[in-house]
């Protein structure tokens, strides 16, 4: 018969499809990559950047882990049922703050974000107890608990808000990749961090399909506010094109060899970094939204370099990303997306012509490494048929 901690941990005949709760999870991250979107649009300088990449890092930040916890443990238990629930509401939580979240909110962030983590790792912890994996589960609630102290104290304290966040981050981030090392009980072996390549695989579309289903929400609701005339109509098709576009070049070739390679490679390594260059995409497509918004409300306003530079980071941003993934997964860079970056950082020079000038510019690009993916990609099946 098996033990107590045996039966919440995922077993082998375990569906490797999400589940219900885990799709229910992801819903918290419309509000969230939502309210980031306003609250870059409302201060669209390098500080206001920065701010709202912080406020992103720390809502991916629960979704990343939380994700683990359901690839780790058994979705049908009912303590994992009821701690997916109580992330989504702390991750609902984290997006009611965001747009005071340095200011007035910022208890509200920071306890949201605690109170998920710790939460988590308390019950598996009390779950597991006499369990050998007790102890991955005890080395992660210290280092979250250690974390606890700077985002609580930077909720308290305005003045030190961004530093003590920032702090509290880096030991978020740094934690996994080095297998949250404790005294007494060292860190974490390569086994304990194993993650089901199907399963995760599978998470990080459906997030990646949650971003860009906010870039389209943005896109329909930007457009049904104005007159409906040509410029925006071709401002707006221009976005949706872009979406589609993302979205091809997200799954092709790479996402859908996520799977297979998390399950033959070092976790620790793929595992952890995927996490990070996810965040890198993620953030393509917040900037994107903002881009989308400006566009398609002023398709016909000659571009200042601030509206410029937003309307051709996202793509960047997203193409930074996904060559990184690339180069996670196959170890090797795609030149034409390299290429794409030097067009798109060339084209902040078209200052004076018409954002929806500036739009296609990014579109056609984005077009363009999707359509040399693709040949390359008939190429080598050809090849692997031959």
């Amino acid at each position: 018969m098996a033990s107590r901690g045996d039966r919440l941990l995922r077993g082998s005949d375990s569906p490797l499809s999400a589940s219900f709760l885990e799709l229910f999870f992801d819903l918290a991250f419309v509000l969230a990559l939502s309210q980031l979107a306003e609250h870059l649009l409302h201060d669209l300088t390098v500080a206001g950047a920065l701010r709202t990449a912080l406020l992103l890092t720390g809502i991916w930040w629960i979704w990343v882990p939380t994700t683990w916890f359901a690839d780790w443990y058994d979705p049908e238990s009912p303590a994992v049922r009821w701690l997916l629930v109580a992330s989504a509401l702390g991750a609902l939580l984290v997006g009611v703050a965001i747009p005071q979240a340095l200011d007035g909110r910022g208890l509200l962030f920071a306890g949201a974000y605690v109170s998920v983590h710790i939460a988590r790792g308390v019950v598996t912890t009390f779950a597991l107890r006499g369990h050998p994996r007790q102890r991955r589960t005890l080395r992660i609630l210290c280092w979250f608990s250690v974390s606890a102290v700077p985002w609580l104290a930077g909720g308290l304290l305005p003045d030190w808000r961004v530093p003590l966040w920032l702090l509290a981050l880096a030991l978020d981030l740094t934690g996994p990749r080095l297998g949250w090392p404790t005294p007494l009980m060292g860190r974490t072996r390569q086994q304990e961090l194993h993650l089901a390549g199907e399963h995760f695989a599978e998470r990080y579309q459906q997030i990646m399909i949650i971003a860009l289903g906010e870039l389209v929400l943005v896109a329909g609701l930007s457009y049904a506010g104005t007159d409906l005339h040509l410029p925006q109509t071709a401002a707006f098709l221009l976005v949706f094109a872009t979406a589609v576009l993302i979205g091809l070049l997200y799954v092709t070739p790479a996402g859908q060899r996520l799977g297979p390679a998390i399950e033959h490679a070092d976790p620790s390594r793929l595992g952890v970094v995927t996490g990070y260059v996810h965040l890198v995409m993620i953030a393509g497509l917040v900037v994107t939204a903002v881009g989308a918004e400006l566009s398609i409300a002023h398709p016909s306003r000659t571009g200042d370099l601030t509206t410029v530079v937003v309307i051709l980071s996202g793509p960047t941003l997203f193409l930074v990303g996904r060559i990184l993934f690339s180069v996670a997964i196959h170890r090797r860079l795609s030149w034409p997306r390299v290429g794409a970056l030097f067009v798109l950082g060339a084209a902040a020079g078209l200052m004076r012509m018409p954002l929806l000038a500036i739009s296609a510019v990014a579109t056609a690009v984005v077009l363009v490494v999707v359509v040399l993916d693709h040949a390359g990609l008939l190429s080598y099946r050809r090849r692997a048929g031959a």
